[in-house]
């Protein structure tokens, strides 16, 4: 059996107990035997030792070792027809012994207990001062839960949380391999017969316990790791202890990024860990400069750090201007055996002149290996330093012209003029030229004029005259001396004029930035504006917002011409046409892009919304339809089947007038269903958009005579009403439903039509004198499904309205509701006017 242990560096809280706990990775490993084992030991020692509660679950072995250990009765709990036992934490209390033995920490108390779990027993017993040894399996670790159900299918419903396991002084693991607990199984000595063919054929499966067991080492290994590095922090140790591989990797945002990190992902697959998973810890770090140069985007970042997860490392940053030293301090901060870093882009000069990372970190590492991997952005150095010049093309060709013919011009008139100057005074000429040179070309045109500036003032001006020799040694330390410090001022003379330009692009940028911000702003959710703004931005000739199977969601500007296509996400691209500016404009770009991938989320979002709003209404309407179908639609088919059963009834003799009444009552409750039917289909029509409305001249006497017939109207329309623009059989079937709803909420009143016309509109009013609907309702009044106030039984379905108003939009009109003076109700139709413009519906307002 193999056991792993792990003690937590914390001191005990004053006058609290110590916890031990023993973590298995199954059932039947010997948890509760290791328990019991361990409190025999320590009685035997003179400890005082009980048993606050054990489960043997008729374990033979396990029985025999509770041996002369006292055990506290345990507490009976009636839970209906049940009879539960549970550990007396109170008797515990009560005895008070030095240490007390609770088996199974993340059992669930039955109800009526003092605590719902058991680990809140442990936790109050040790706040009373006894210590206690407990045992858990893995897969009732909180933190785990989800691991292990997806492993072994079932669903821990008994956990206990993390934090009180890894406050405990001891945590030991009882190990035992899969095949030796499946044989344990086999022998009956974890369950009794008939339950172990259960058990091996589904939790007791091998992959099950090889999957518990790696998870229960590797859990307990970070528990270690947390100790460990506690105690170094705590006792100041900087020294690497090799106890685990860790690997550190260097990464710059660069090309070269991802094959590092692929280097150090196979690198620590070989490695070897204590813990058993076969592999050593890695993390790429990035190193943020402080000034704010040259810095990576953060969308590179997100890309670096998303690589560096799947390939199963971990991915930091940090801020330092001195990249060797962060990257090998936080490599001792996190007890790194390896650091990884790519060869240096950097020219031998250059190296010499001033070491690089790399050189850095080798001569700093100490007991840290460093490993320098070569990639091809390395071997590409010396193109990718002409394309990264600050200084440009045109000034590194001056540099050099200058550096060539300088030194010479300048001899030639030094030498016109012997008799004004000495050696000193020509050093210093030659200085100021290395020093102009360096200014005008860089770095390089400098260290060629510092080694022809030595050499002309050798010649001409340094005795011996006219040779290469020099006659005294003071002479031959003044020219090594001149070539030194003329190298030495031009590498900071460059270094200088590459910050300064890098400074003055990033502020630049940052300027364009701040304008990008703003414009972006009121931008919003415009898709056009947003495009405007990029072609204004960048000069381009026109911007394009597309899916990428072609599908053109926006478009500014001339959209031909040469093309540059940016991904906006996995769907979209943004297409700019024309110039689109120089590498200075990335980041403002990546702006505009960012911005882009918003606004298509947020209209996607938008659409997303729209859509489960239609369901939503759908399946209220759907519920809505059968709630009505059940009664409204039932009621007038109850009394048509009820007619008709009388009159096929052979038993009785109908008089004539009985007869005719049977009949009225069959066609009363036909012309309901067809009311109901044709309500039902309008509304669908309505809600699926096929009702397409007829502009026409529309006499609305005529239509409200019709609409109005056979119900006690008084209609109030003059004859010289203008007509109005609409569709004659929709207006008609507007003004029945919205007749038909004020007689039936009219409470015996008079229902009046009257009709006015302004410069715009024809308006009709339908006026009750009834109880009125309260102004906080009347949006409710009009949605499907709706009868507000006392309405009388076989009233509808409450879709008269809402087809109406439906109805009403389809026309380019409005129907709305407002209060009629002296008590009541008023509808009113608004409808364009024949020769007007088109009334604005509020469902085009939407």
């Amino acid at each position: 059996m193999q056991t792993v242990q792990t003690r937590g560096d914390a001191t005990p809280e004053h006058g609290r107990g110590c916890l031990r706990v023993y973590l298995g990775a199954a059932p039947g490993v010997g948890k509760t035997y290791r328990m019991l084992d361990e409190g025999c030991r320590r009685a035997a020692r003179g400890t005082d030792v009980v048993v606050g509660i054990v489960e043997t679950h008729g374990r033979a072995l396990t029985q025999e070792r509770i041996g002369g250990l006292e055990v506290v009765p345990r507490r009976t709990v009636v839970h209906g027809a049940t009879t539960l036992t549970e550990l007396d934490v109170d008797a515990v209390l009560a005895r008070a012994p030095q240490v007390c033995l609770v088996d199974e920490l993340a059992h669930t108390n039955a109800p009526g207990s003092g605590h719902v779990k058991r680990w809140q027993d442990v936790d109050q017993l040790l706040a009373a001062g006894i210590d206690v040894v407990t045992t858990v399996n893995v897969q009732h670790l909180e933190s785990l839960n989800d691991v292990t159900e997806a492993i072994t299918g079932v669903r821990q419903r008994e956990t206990v949380p993390d934090a009180f396991v890894r406050s405990a002084e001891a945590i030991e693991l009882v190990d035992m391999s899969p095949s030796a607990l499946r044989r344990r199984l086999a022998h009956g000595n974890v369950y009794p017969a008939e339950r172990v063919d259960a058990a091996l054929s589904q939790f007791f499966r091998e992959g099950n316990l090889a999957a518990l067991r790696e998870l229960a080492l590797l859990w307990l290994a970070e528990r270690v790791d947390e100790g460990l590095e506690r105690y170094r922090a705590r006792h100041e140790i900087e020294a690497t202890w090799a106890t685990r591989e860790r690997i550190v990797v260097g990464v710059t945002g660069g090309p070269e990024s991802e094959p590092l990190m692929r280097r150090a992902a196979r690198i620590a697959s070989r490695g070897s860990a204590p813990s058993g998973d076969g592999g050593a810890p890695w993390t790429a770090l990035y190193v943020s400069r402080g000034d704010g140069l040259r810095q990576t985007g953060p969308d590179r970042l997100e890309e670096l750090r998303t690589t560096a997860q799947e390939l199963g490392g971990g991915f930091h940053t940090v801020v330092g201007d001195d990249a060797a030293g962060a990257i090998l301090d936080f490599a001792r901060a996190r007890n790194a055996t390896q650091v990884l870093i790519g060869a240096s882009r950097r020219g031998r000069l250059s190296t010499l002149l001033r070491p690089g990372i790399g050189e850095t970190i080798v001569s700093e590492s100490g007991d840290i290996d460093v490993h320098i991997v070569t990639h091809d952005e390395a071997r590409r150095r010396q193109a990718r330093v002409r394309e990264e010049s600050a200084l440009g093309r045109r000034r590194t060709w001056a540099g050099f012209a200058v550096a060539l013919l300088g030194p010479f011009v300048l001899a030639g008139l030094l030498l016109a003029t012997r008799d004004l100057h000495g050696l000193p005074t020509e050093a210093m000429l030659f200085m100021v030229l290395v020093i102009g040179t360096a200014l005008v070309g860089g770095l390089r045109p400098a260290v060629v004029a510092a080694f022809v500036s030595g050499g002309v003032l050798n010649y001409f001006f340094t005795p011996p005259v006219q040779t290469l020799r020099i006659a005294t040694g003071e002479n031959a330390v003044a020219v090594v001396l001149f070539v030194v410090v003329g190298m030495s001022v031009a590498l900071v003379v460059d270094r200088a004029a590459r910050l300064a330009g890098l400074a003055g692009r990033a502020r630049a940028e940052a300027d364009s930035l701040s304008v990008l911000a703003h414009q972006l702003v009121h931008a919003g959710n415009d898709l056009r504006r947003l495009l405007r703004t990029t072609v204004e931005l960048f000069g381009v000739d026109g911007a394009q917002l597309c899916t990428t199977d072609g599908r053109v969601l926006g478009e500014h500007g001339v959209t031909s011409g040469p093309e540059r296509t940016v991904p906006v996400g996995d769907e979209h691209v943004l297409v700019l046409w024309g110039s689109a500016g120089d590498a200075v404009e990335e980041s403002l770009l990546a702006a505009v892009v960012a911005h882009a991938t918003v606004l298509v989320e947020r209209r996607a979002a938008v659409a997303l919304k729209a859509e489960r709003r239609v369901l939503a209404e759908t399946a209220r309407t759907r519920t809505a339809l059968l709630a009505a179908v059940s009664h409204d639609l039932r009621t007038p088919l109850a009394a048509v089947k009820a007619a008709v059963s009388s009159l096929r009834d052979p038993g009785v003799d109908w008089s004539d007038q009985d007869r005719a009444d049977l009949l009225e009552t069959i066609e009363d409750g036909a012309d309901r269903l067809d009311a109901l039917v044709v309500d039902l289909l309008d509304m669908s029509r309505l809600q699926t958009g096929a009702v397409v409305a007829r502009s026409e001249a529309v006499d609305v006497l005529s239509v409200a005579q019709r609409a109005a017939a056979g119900t006690p109207t008084v209609l109030e329309v003059p004859d010289d009403l203008p007509e109005a623009r609409a569709d004659t059989a929709l207006l008609e079937r507007v003004l029945a439903n919205v007749v038909e709803n004020a007689h039936k909420h009219a409470a015996g009143s008079t229902v009046r039509v009257d009709a006015t016309a302004t410069r715009e509109h024809v308006v009709v009013r339908v006026v009750d004198g009834g109880p009125g609907v309260p102004e906080h309702r009347r949006a409710q009044m009009f949605e499907p499904f709706q009868r507000l106030g006392d309405v009388p039984r076989g009233a509808g379905v409450g879709l008269g309205l809402a087809v109406a108003r439906g109805l009403t939009e389809a026309m380019g009109g409005r129907l709305t509701a407002e209060d009629t003076p002296g008590g009541g109700l008023t509808l009113v139709v608004e409808l364009p006017r024949e020769g007007s413009t088109t009334l604005t519906t509020e469902g085009e307002d939407a």
